[in-house]
């Protein structure tokens, strides 16, 4: 950006009070943008303007996924391709960003319609895990390729430390499989009992029905799958307790 771009951009900061609430974000993210709207882009759902950050969150998930393949490349120099695809997988999930997301309490800079914001979006797993791509393609288009790696290395570095090439995660799912079937009980049976919300935002709950539990247990989440998950995970822990 110019010097005389960045003045004007800064004038038109000074003259908005409003603007002094991205503040706080910008000392979380620990860098300071040039151009504000790019960050307030990034923050804002569809719900809420039609200046939304889904291209942003499009360009910030391409970002994501080149500068940890490039980390894993150079960290695991033996690694094969599966298993690099593999780590990378785990560090790119919309969980792994949702609860990134969480961590560092980026809902509450999150704008939302008055939809989404009275039925929980600010803490909706999907939309957390859009506005971290989408904080990553701002800083892109404002500073360029370093300072998203910066940012990368300095929010995701806890789940970048513990990459191993020879771990194997089991879905709970596939937990809950083998777990039955290790003591001859019946496979778990899953049903969607219920679809809410509109085409483009579902949540979907589905129920897990064991042999060992009296009762099923239900789950919630924006996808069948991430519902069955869910159902698995709780009745492992119902089982367990």
């Amino acid at each position: 950006m110019s010097k005389a771009k960045h003045s004007e951009s800064s004038r038109s900061i000074a003259k908005n009070p409003g603007l002094n609430e991205w503040a706080d974000l910008q000392r979380l993210i620990k860098y300071q943008f040039n151009d504000l709207s790019l960050l307030q882009q990034a923050l804002t759902h569809k719900s809420a303007h039609n200046k939304h950050n889904e291209r942003l969150e499009f360009l910030g998930d391409a970002i994501l996924g080149a500068i940890i393949a490039d980390y894993l490349y150079t960290r695991f120099p033996e690694s094969p391709e599966g298993k690099l695809t593999r780590m990378r997988s785990a560090v790119v999930k919309g969980d792994t960003l949702a609860e990134i997301a969480l961590k560092q309490g980026l809902g509450e800079y999150i704008k939302l319609g008055p939809g989404e914001l009275k039925s929980g979006g600010k803490r909706r797993s999907s939309i957390l895990a859009d506005s971290v791509e989408a904080i990553i393609g701002a800083i892109y288009l404002d500073a360029g390729q370093q300072q998203c790696v910066d940012f990368i290395h300095d929010w995701f570095s806890e789940h970048m430390q513990r990459l191993d090439p020879e771990y194997h995660p089991k879905d709970a799912k596939t937990r809950l499989q083998e777990y039955l079937q290790a003591y001859s009980h019946d496979l778990p049976l899953y049903e969607v009992v219920a679809v809410t919300g509109k085409d483009h935002n579902q949540t979907f709950t589905v129920s897990c029905t064991t042999s060992l539990l009296e009762q099923s247990v239900t789950a919630d989440g924006p996808s069948r799958k991430r519902a069955e998950q869910l159902a698995a995970q709780y009745t492992l822990e119902k089982i367990h307790a």
